[in-house]
């Protein structure tokens, strides 16, 4: 068994450890491997292992892998922070946007996209001022604004915890992440089923999962050491 095989099989352990803690199905859980570091040659021997869902945070090096990846049945998630010009090269190109907290980018995806993006909005649950995200206090308003954008289906919130050992202040962040997301599933809105929960990385993702994560973004923990500076 290789390194890469190695890793897939101890993150899927991990996984099921920690549904079966808290009582959920492992099937609940999508991995999105982060490949924002790795050649496509890597990139291709995750999808090769039956890892299908692949995360990028710069457009240029989605769309490179792209066209080196034609023939992989990929579901290519965009992670990062994105500029309103570079909407455009994106759309279109995605299965999911986990990053939006912006009008601005809406009205660039509602200028551009043929059929509704489904999209996170990202929430800065720790208040830390190195996090992009709209507030706990202004989501509900955000969320209620992208009613007009059609071309917008919200299907969840994203958030990226402390990087700390701390792991009461981890837990505590996916937590509330999880009493708001709930808050809005209520509503029942139809542009915003907020049904996914996109938070947990390679250092928090069992915690994350305990607290209701659906999508886990694991780079290093995945991809190995191609990955220099992912987390």
């Amino acid at each position: 068994m290789g390194n890469l095989q190695k890793r897939i099989q101890e993150i899927k352990e991990n996984i099921s450890v920690a549904c079966t803690k808290v009582g959920r199905d492992q099937s609940e859980v999508t991995i999105v491997a982060v490949t924002k570091s790795v050649s496509e040659q890597r990139a291709a021997e995750v999808v090769n292992e039956g890892i299908v869902d692949l995360g990028e945070n710069r457009a240029e090096g989605l769309v490179q892998k792209q066209q080196n990846m034609q023939d992989a049945d990929v579901s290519w998630h965009y992670i990062g922070n994105i500029q309103s010009r570079k909407v455009r090269d994106i759309v279109g190109n995605i299965s999911y946007l986990h990053s939006l907290s912006r009008i601005n980018i809406a009205k660039e995806i509602q200028k551009r996209a043929a059929e509704p993006i489904n999209c996170f909005v990202q929430v800065n649950v720790s208040g830390e001022e190195s996090k992009s995200g709209v507030t706990p206090q202004d989501l509900e308003r955000f969320i209620n604004d992208l009613a007009e954008y059609d071309k917008i289906r919200v299907v969840g919130l994203m958030t990226m915890a402390p990087n700390t050992e701390d792991e009461a202040l981890i837990r505590s962040v996916f937590s509330q992440m999880r009493v708001l997301r709930d808050q809005l599933m209520e509503k029942n809105m139809q542009h915003a089923p907020c049904t996914e929960l996109s938070m947990g990385m390679s250092n928090d993702y069992s915690i994350a999962i305990e607290e209701g994560a659906t999508f886990v973004r694991i780079g290093t923990a995945l991809v190995g050491a191609e990955s220099e500076g992912v987390r």
